[in-house]
C-alpha cells in the first residue's frame, strides 16, 4: 500500500552525512571553518537543507556555532576527551556486564566472530579500527537499551575527531587486541565483574593513547 512505503531519505540528512564524512577523514579538519557558500554551490542545493544539517552536526558536537563567526569543526580538547573517555568507560563498561550475564550462545558467538577478524586485520590500521568499532557497536547491541546506544554513538562521533590518531601510537593496536582479547574472555565465562572490568580498563588505555 503506498502509506506503508519508506520515505525518502531527507536531503539535510544526506548532507549532514557526507560532511560527517569529511570530518572523519579530515578533509574539513578541527578548527576548519564551515564555508556554507562554498559547499552549497559545490553541492549544488540551497542553504537551507545544508544548514539543517550543520545543526544536525552541531548536536552531535562534531561542529561548534561562534556568534557572529558562523560554523566550526569542533575542536577537542584535554577536558573533552577526558569527559568523553570517563562517560565511554562507565557506559561500555556496564554494557558488557550486561552481555556477559545475558547474551545468548549465539551472540557471544557473533562477538567472538569480530575478536577473530580483529586478530587478523592487525597489519591494517584503517581495517583494524573498523573491526574494533563493529565489536563495540555488536556489544551495544546485545547489551540492548536504546537509550545507552545513542549516547554511546554521539560519544564516538566525538572520540572519532581525535581517536584515529592513537592507533598510530607504537604498539598501541597490540596492546587493544589483547584487551579485547580479555574482554572476550570474561565474556565466554559469563563473568559480569571481569568483564566490566576488562572493558574500563581496555577504554582507559584508549584514553592513554590519545593523550
Amino acid at each position: 500500500m503506498e502509506h506503508n512505503r519508506l520515505k525518502p531519505r531527507a536531503l539535510y540528512e544526506e548532507v549532514a552525512e557526507l560532511l560527517r564524512g569529511r570530518i572523519f577523514s579530515r578533509e574539513l579538519a578541527p578548527g576548519d571553518w564551515v564555508d556554507e557558500l562554498k559547499i552549497a554551490t559545490e553541492l549544488e542545493i540551497s542553504r537551507t537543507p545544508l544548514r539543517e544539517a550543520i545543526k544536525v552536526l552541531a548536536t552531535e558536537g562534531l561542529i561548534t556555532m561562534k556568534m557572529r563567526r558562523g560554523a566550526y569543526v569542533t575542536e577537542v580538547n584535554d577536558k573533552d576527551l577526558r569527559d568523553v573517555f570517563h562517560l565511554m568507560a562507565v557506559l561500555e563498561a556496564d554494557a558488557a556486564a550486561t552481555v556477559a550475564q545475558t547474551a545468548t550462545d549465539e551472540q557471544l558467538e557473533e562477538l567472538n566472530a569480530l575478536h577473530h577478524q580483529l586478530e587478523k586485520s592487525t597489519k591494517d590500521r584503517v581495517k583494524f579500527f573498523t573491526i574494533n568499532e563493529a565489536f563495540h557497536v555488536k556489544l551495544l547491541e546485545v547489551a540492548n537499551n536504546r537509550w545507552r546506544d545513542q549516547m554511546v554513538a554521539d560519544l564516538r562521533k566525538v572520540m572519532k575527531l581525535n581517536r584515529a590518531q592513537s592507533l598510530l601510537k607504537a604498539g598501541r593496536i597490540e596492546e587493544s587486541l589483547a584487551e579485547h582479547s580479555a574482554i572476550m574472555a570474561a565474556l565466554k565465562k559469563r563473568d559480569a565483574v571481569a568483564a566490566q572490568t576488562a572493558m574500563r580498563a581496555h577504554i582507559e588505555s584508549g584514553q592513554e593513547a590519545a593523550a
